[in-house]
């Protein structure tokens, strides 16, 4: 990556919330080490357990509740803060690609090695490794804090999208034409918003910048409030509903990538996974082949697939150009998923496994790795897009938001999965108990059908929205081949 910007962004807030993480696996070791602090394990066969402690379950919830407020303040705040280190947007595109790549390198050791340790040694051990790493990447934050591009908070960004909400509400029925003289500027030193009128679209907006004589002060000047906002934090919330629809379209990755970590582990149930004669691999492991394919992947794009792109075209490959490449890979995987599924399905019925849930069928599991490759190497283009695409163009004072908003996408498809799988087995009966008298394989199709028109829709979205804060890009959506 390039230089860092010697201009030193404060790290006093974000420390507090890796020391969180570290306080919540602190936690998670003490209560795995020590007995009081957990319920007995039931007896072989018993079909009574002891029932956890009010004590037992406060520090059960204490202790999630920090390591989830470690983890939701830290995995994307600390994007947004080292992507402003740089200035230029093709450093920043590269630090994402390598943030991203240390965060599924980091979820690769923790599916297998970590897992191993706590199935086969001790979760007291295990956990205890994850407190150490953390203490070690809180000394490292905390160590480069001099290093780091200073910028002073200036309040909550939400407050001026409720302000100018409200202001154009209050506002709505002014609807003569006015001047630049008649809306409120207030110079910022950074905005050249001063030597324009705001912009036509969402024109029912603008109002909120207006000044009339009800919002004149006392002292017979103008002041941001509830009533009257300035002409920039107008924009910033056009900014942001611009956005919206793009964002809307990465829902269907998160909802297919938790509808199919599902029946990935069923399926693998269901075949041969031997690696040779005395080992094989646990079902719930081969979600780790998505995880390394867009380890690779990320690794590639970066250091040979952008270079090679910017030499041969003379121009970058947009962030745009990205989320549209991986939307393409996605369906291809899920046409992989379904003709393996269906495979797998002619076994069972020639093997006359119908009904016989506990038989496996005589077909490598391995086969999987195919569709778990495919969709590893469409999030390797897709979300350190998108999250490029975020930082640059949302509004300065949502910066630190921008980069959450991959999180949060995958979090409303990651809770939305299970409904519309049990939604999809309702009308369908795809997917019964047995998956050998199921058909996994429509599903895959469905899924695959239903990325076709989410490509369709974001094609839509992508052709209408324009780069506001990126100056090299081809063509009022950046899609130019």
């Amino acid at each position: 990556m390039k230089k860092l910007n010697k201009h030193l962004t404060s790290p006093n807030k974000e420390a507090g919330l890796p020391s969180h993480s570290l306080q919540g696996m602190i936690m998670f070791t003490i209560t795995a080490t020590i007995q009081s602090l957990r319920p007995l394990g039931c007896a072989v066969g018993s079909h009574t357990c002891e029932t956890p402690s009010n004590l037992q379950y406060g520090v059960l919830y204490m202790t999630l509740l920090l390591a989830s407020l470690g983890l939701g303040g830290t995995r994307f705040t600390i994007a947004t803060m080292g992507a402003g280190q740089f200035d230029k947007p093709n450093d920043q595109a590269t630090f994402f690609n390598w943030y991203f790549f240390a965060l599924y390198f980091a979820n690769a050791i923790s599916f297998t090695a970590i897992v191993y340790i706590q199935d086969n040694v001790s979760w007291g051990l295990g956990f205890g490794i994850c407190v150490i790493a953390n203490a070690i990447s809180l000394v490292l934050f905390v160590l480069g804090k001099r290093f780091y591009r200073q910028v002073k908070p200036n309040g909550s960004p939400f407050t001026s999208i409720a302000r100018v909400m409200v202001a154009a509400i209050r506002k709505r029925k002014i609807q003569k034409s006015f001047g630049r003289q008649d809306y409120y500027f207030e110079f910022t030193g950074t905005s050249q918003m001063e030597d324009n009128l705001p912009t036509k679209s969402f024109r029912f907006l603008n109002v909120a910048a207006l000044k009339i004589e009800s919002d004149r002060q006392l002292n017979g000047l103008y002041a941001r409030s509830w009533k009257l906002c300035t002409v920039e934090e107008v924009e910033d919330l056009k900014t942001l509903i611009r956005i919206i629809p793009l964002w809307s379209t990465g829902i269907f990755l998160g909802i297919s990538i938790g509808i199919h970590s599902s029946l990935v582990t069923l399926q693998s149930l269901t075949m041969d996974r031997h690696l040779g004669p005395h080992f094989q691999i646990p079902a719930g492991t081969f979600l780790i082949f998505n995880i390394l394919a867009t380890i690779i992947s990320i690794l590639i794009i970066d250091r040979f697939l952008l270079p090679t792109w910017r030499n041969l075209a003379r121009r970058t490959l947009t962030p745009l150009q990205r989320i549209g490449i991986g939307h393409i890979i996605n369906i291809f995987g899920f046409v992989g998923a379904a003709l393996i599924e269906s495979n797998r399905l002619h076994v069972a019925r020639t093997q006359h496994l119908m009904g016989q849930p506990s038989l496996v069928v005589s077909m490598s599991a391995l086969w999987l790795v195919v569709p778990l490759g495919i969709l590893g190497i469409g999030e390797g283009f897709h979300f350190p897009g998108s999250v490029g695409l975020y930082y640059q163009e949302f509004p300065k004072s949502l910066k630190s938001t921008s980069t959450a908003m991959v999180s949060l996408l995958l979090a409303i498809g990651l809770y939305l999965s299970p409904a519309i799988t049990s939604l999809v087995d309702r009308i369908t009966g795809w997917l019964p108990n047995n998956i050998n008298d199921g058909r996994v394989d429509n599903v895959y199709w469905l899924l695959a059908v239903i990325g076709v028109v989410n490509f369709g829709y974001f094609l839509i979205c992508a052709k209408m929205f324009k780069y506001q804060n990126v100056e090299d890009h081809n063509g009022p959506s950046g899609l130019a081949p």
